[in-house]
């Protein structure tokens, strides 16, 4: 059955049908070969099953206000407060980058928004100090993965979804890896620009940082209504992604003025075509596993493997090593439907955390955003930066490890993302 499921799949994207039409048609014909004793009402109550989570509510919404700040001036803002601070250390600019992509993605939760929008304006600057472009196109696309483990994060949500695991504490568990992603990647800069003897900016004053800082303010109230509002029992993820909504629209449109209300429902449009695509792939995924679930495919694979009886060690290392090779080829959403059902028995066998396996199944989505061949990210610079795929993919490899390394340490250390949640939550 997986056999034909996989065959099928695969030659309808070769074909260049879209990834939904190949999930749709594996699930229905896995349906009506090997399930005909049920009526294919079946396989459309699963896909309506699959997208009725009120948790998915929070998806739409986060997309919805990552577009009106992108249109608006919250990213730039974000950029000169750590310039302002950074900018005078050997290798400012590269941390500025960073630091710049990690609270923006706590703002938009979008790795191709955090391209964009941090991208399209840190760049140039990067070139003309000196910064060669491979290493500075590298950094933009790999600092952008940030946005997925930094909450919010539309791969936990769908995984939390998926996995029944608290939304609220994959969120704060993302945050110490994020940190640590900021601080390899901070060093590495340092160490980069020394070598190549990058030169520095002058120091700004302190009141030129007080002046930013104070511009910035009203961005930074993003990632606090978020974690605070979350975990202070204000109330609930789905209900903070609505809120962010509301406070994007009062900041970009009343307070900072950068769009107009006209503006509102081109944006709408815009967020309500993205978010079609996703709950599209949600509902075929849901299909599709239910299918596979139902079939007992997910034992019969793990027992061929010889997973079975495995330590929970093993169990870890063959779940990074799958979604790390799964997301270098397909969408990650497509991914996450496709494989979590098939560890899920593991996972609790086992007794491994559910929230750790989110962190580290999150962490392998958001590298592939950025690995070739098929990574989104590289996709998206290739069309903002103009440049060819090779160009995009040379400055990869370096910040590749870093994040392979961090993948090594939350597994051999898992405290580096429970201590948070643990410290929350027990």
């Amino acid at each position: 059955m997986t056999e034909l499921m996989l065959t099928v799949m695969i030659i309808l994207l070769l074909m260049g049908f879209p990834m939904k039409m190949p999930l749709l048609s594996a699930a229905v014909l896995g349906f009506l070969i090997y399930l005909p004793n049920l009526s294919l009402q079946t396989v459309i109550q699963q896909m309506i099953g699959g997208v009725k989570p009120s948790a998915l509510v929070a998806i739409p919404m986060f997309i919805l206000a990552a577009d009106i700040i992108t249109r608006g001036l919250s990213a730039d803002r974000l950029i000169d407060v750590v310039m302002r601070f950074m900018g005078h250390i050997r290798g400012g600019l590269a941390i500025s980058v960073t630091a710049a992509c990690a609270l923006f993605g706590a703002v938009c939760g979008s790795t191709q928004a955090t391209v964009v929008a941090i991208g399209g304006a840190m760049r140039p600057r990067m070139l003309k100090d000196g910064y060669k472009d491979s290493f500075t196109i590298g950094l933009i696309v790999n600092a952008a993965d940030l946005a997925y483990l930094i909450p919010p994060s539309i791969g936990m949500i769908i995984y939390g979804v998926i996995s029944g695991t608290s939304i609220s504490e994959l969120f704060i568990a993302g945050i110490g890896p994020g940190l640590l992603i900021v601080a390899l990647f901070s060093l590495y800069s340092m160490w980069y620009a020394h070598k190549h003897q990058i030169p520095v900016h002058a120091r700004a004053s302190w009141t030129e940082r007080l002046t930013a800082l104070r511009r910035a303010l009203w961005p930074a109230g993003f990632p606090v209504i978020i974690m605070g509002g979350i975990y202070g029992g204000v109330f609930s993820p789905t209900e903070a992604a609505a809120i962010c909504v509301l406070y994007a629209v009062v900041l970009e449109v009343f307070v900072f003025r950068s769009i107009s209300l006209r503006d509102i429902p081109d944006i709408a449009l815009s967020t309500g075509a993205i978010t079609s695509v996703v709950f599209i792939l949600i509902a075929a995924g849901a299909a599709f596993s239910w299918t596979l679930s139902y079939a007992q495919v997910p034992q019969a694979i793990i027992e061929a493997i010889g997973l079975d009886g495995s330590s929970p060690l093993t169990i870890l290392l063959a779940i990074n090593i799958a979604f790390f090779l799964g997301c270098m080829f397909v969408d990650s959403i497509v991914v996450i439907l496709i494989l979590v059902p098939i560890f899920a028995p593991l996972i609790q066998q086992t007794g491994l955390d559910p929230v750790l396996v989110g962190v580290l199944i999150t962490l392998q989505v958001a590298i592939g955003a950025a690995t070739p061949p098929f990574g989104c990210n590289l996709f998206t610079a290739i069309a903002v930066f103009r440049r060819p795929f090779m160009d995009v993919v040379r400055g990869v490899p370096p910040f590749l490890l870093i994040l392979l390394a961090v993948t090594a340490l939350l597994v051999f250390f898992p405290p580096l993302a429970l201590f948070l949640r643990d410290l929350a939550f027990r």
